[in-house]
């Protein structure tokens, strides 16, 4: 087995509940949240980010607007909905099952090796 191939694979199935984490902290423009994403060791590209935001858009997750920029374009900034911050919800009791679950077998695996 590869190891990079599974790593990959633990983050990718997180990556939709980190972004949401970030843009429920705050109105978040793209590059924002990769650059948050790079200080928590969460590698993300803009190619993997953009349609992912897209998705969440058009699922009704997520809504933007636009901001004039002096420096280039202008800039779109996103919020969670209502319907975003109820999903949000819901993945954060899912992701502290998860946690838990996976942290009590893993803390009895080392138990038993301790033996």
């Amino acid at each position: 087995m590869n190891i990079d191939n599974t790593q990959s694979q633990m983050r990718k199935g997180v990556l939709e509940f980190c972004i949401l984490s970030i843009i429920k902290q705050g109105e978040a423009y793209p590059s924002d949240i990769i650059e948050k994403m790079k200080e928590a060791k969460l590698d993300i590209l803009e190619g993997t980010l953009y349609p992912l935001l897209t998705r969440l858009k058009n699922a009704e997750l997520l809504t933007y607007r636009w901001v004039e920029s002096s420096s280039g374009p202008p800039r779109k900034y996103f919020t969670l909905t209502d319907k975003g911050d109820t999903f949000y919800k819901e993945l954060e009791t899912t992701w502290n099952e998860l946690a838990n679950a996976v942290h009590q077998l893993t803390q009895t695996n080392n138990s038993v090796q301790d033996l």
